[in-house]
């Protein structure tokens, strides 16, 4: 989701343009390459599902340029935010974006299946994640960063189970994806993770969601919450009134 566009000169992946958008209303700043993956709304979703407080520390799981981290970075002041991201120079712009931003933020550059010793030193209070939609089988883009995000270059389960390896007892893991992903989500992270709150993403009122917000509890035994769907846009393409609010005005997003 951006509110607003324009060019601006830089690389994430070798001489490419980069752009500059605004996201929560103009309340973040993100620079993000032209061609390729780019971040939406999702992000901004992502982010609003997660019950951070001040103080506590925060792992954004495949960070890309930090769109997801860096939005809940601006709605709780005080976090300690962290981003894993395989793409070196995408780190490298996600730090570039939290500084322009005045907001902390660490990049630590590596993959998923083997994240570098600095960050497995570490615990989190949240992880937050929007793994790859689509299988390794899926048909490849001919934009390889897109590509990245996008297709696995990691099987989902493993990717899953990385970050819950990353939060404390009692942490939360919140994750963005397919709803057709759901039953393996629930498949890879039985017995690790539970007390599951599950929000549909509908893109308009009486059509069926194509994404899914879980959020899930480190040791969590509660009984699974499916809660009513989140209906994005209005008929005529708008964003409905509660979307709208966590999209443009950066409310938290309670299911």
């Amino acid at each position: 989701m951006t509110d607003a566009s324009r060019s601006a000169s830089g690389s994430a992946s070798g001489p490419e343009d980069l752009t500059e958008d605004g996201m929560l209303g103009g309340r973040l700043i993100l620079r993000q390459p032209r061609r390729g993956f780019r971040s939406a709304s999702d992000a901004a979703l992502l982010a609003a599902a997660v019950p951070a407080r001040s103080g506590e520390r925060v792992l954004d799981w495949g960070s890309g340029a930090g769109a997801a981290g860096l939005c809940l970075g601006r709605r709780v002041e005080g976090l300690e935010l962290h981003g894993l991201e395989a793409n070196p120079a995408m780190a490298a712009l996600s730090e570039a974006n939290a500084a322009a931003n005045g907001l902390s933020w660490r990049a630590h550059v590596g993959r998923v299946e083997a994240p570098p010793a600095g960050l497995k030193a570490l615990e989190f209070d949240h992880v937050l994640t929007n793994p790859p939609y689509f299988p390794a089988g899926f048909a490849a883009s001919p934009e390889s960063l897109r590509d990245e995000a996008n297709r696995e270059s990691a099987p989902l389960a493993l990717w899953l189970r990385g970050a819950l390896k990353r939060l404390r007892p009692g942490g939360s893991l919140t994750i963005v994806q397919r709803v057709e992903r759901l039953a393996e989500i629930l498949a890879a992270l039985e017995g690790g993770a539970g007390s599951w709150a599950i929000l549909p993403l509908a893109p308009k009122s009486g059509l069926p969601a194509k994404l899914i917000l879980m959020r899930g509890i480190k040791g969590g035994r509660s009984p699974l919450r499916l809660a009513f769907p989140l209906v994005l846009h209005e008929p005529g393409g708008a964003f409905a009134p509660e979307a709208e609010a966590i999209l443009r005005e950066g409310r938290a997003l309670a299911f």
